[in-house]
């Protein structure tokens, strides 16, 4: 029994070539080699295989009956890896039935997915997403594995072996119903010490510095609403006198849907980059390339 990790696949190429060209000379030009290397890999072959393999007649090369045996397979297999192999220049999101796995919070979804489904549902409509929840070390992890496919976000932890692309800045502003008594005329520090507040708490993001920078302004104010993320902010605020502070994205996303005002926030905030992220394993994906691609056309500033 033959053992693959003792053939040169370079002498199945030849022999592939043989048996189409029935030349030498044919296929030391295909190949860009000498005849004289055809005619010792032919030795070669002969050897391994036991079989002349190609016997000199008046009209060329002509297979034995071994090698008129063999050459289906071997052929059928080295279109098979050559396919395999250039897998890379096949990914057609207009006949991919993938489905892409990204890692983001719940802004992120109602920021990023409304516009990405439109999207797909006119040039891709066989692709899918799936969002994801994944910290730290467990998100690295399912990155380098494939699991997951991209990461958005403020994601400090995503260094080494990482690429990341910059999509835009975060700012924040506060968000109250269109009638809200602080909707218009002066908003100023004091009228929002004042205000009854909804804080939202989310765990794991960036959003902690809100709360931060707050709590080293010395500014106190009156929560009445703790929240573990976004998704009831806008059904909350807009039929209640709370105010809350939400990136400005976010509060685009809602304003018009909910009926809801946007104010200028009175306190200065660090502005937080919000950057795209893929794992270097599959920085030549064509599917992996593509999305990402589609994310930054799509969003970037």
């Amino acid at each position: 029994m033959f053992k693959l990790a003792n053939i040169d696949l370079n002498l199945l190429v030849v022999f592939d070539l043989l048996y189409q060209e029935q030349n030498t000379q044919r296929v030391a030009l295909r190949l860009g080699i000498t005849q004289p290397a055809v005619s010792h890999a032919l030795k070669r072959l002969r050897h391994l295989l036991n079989d002349e393999l190609f016997e000199r007649t008046s009209q060329g090369l002509q297979p034995t009956p071994r090698a008129s045996q063999l050459h289906p397979g071997i052929a059928d297999a080295l279109a098979r890896l050559s396919d395999t192999l250039n897998l890379h220049d096949d990914f057609n999101p207009a006949l991919s039935e993938r489905t892409f796995n990204i890692n983001m919070t719940d802004i992120g979804e109602i920021v990023f997915l409304p516009p990405l489904l439109q999207h797909l549902s006119h040039l891709a409509l066989g692709v899918s997403l799936s969002t994801v929840r994944s910290h730290h070390n467990g998100l690295k992890q399912e990155m380098e594995e494939g699991q997951i496919d991209l990461a958005v976000g403020l994601i400090p932890q995503l260094r080494a072996g990482f690429y990341q692309q910059r999509l835009f800045v975060q700012r924040y502003v506060c968000l109250m119903r269109h009638d809200h008594p602080l909707a218009i005329g002066d908003f100023s520090l004091e009228a929002f010490r004042s205000a009854a507040h909804a804080v939202v708490v989310a765990q794991g993001t960036g959003h902690g510095v809100v709360e931060e920078q707050l709590a080293r302004s010395g500014v106190v104010r009156p929560v009445r609403l703790t929240l573990p993320n976004f998704a009831a902010v806008p059904y909350i605020v807009s039929s209640s006198d709370l105010v809350v502070t939400v990136t400005y994205k976010l509060a685009e996303a809602m304003q018009a849907r909910f009926g809801l005002a946007v104010r200028e926030h009175p306190l200065t905030f660090p502005e937080i980059p919000i950057n795209l992220f893929w794992h270097r394993r599959f920085h030549q994906d064509p599917g992996n390339r593509w999305l990402r691609e589609l994310v930054f056309s799509m969003f970037s500033e």
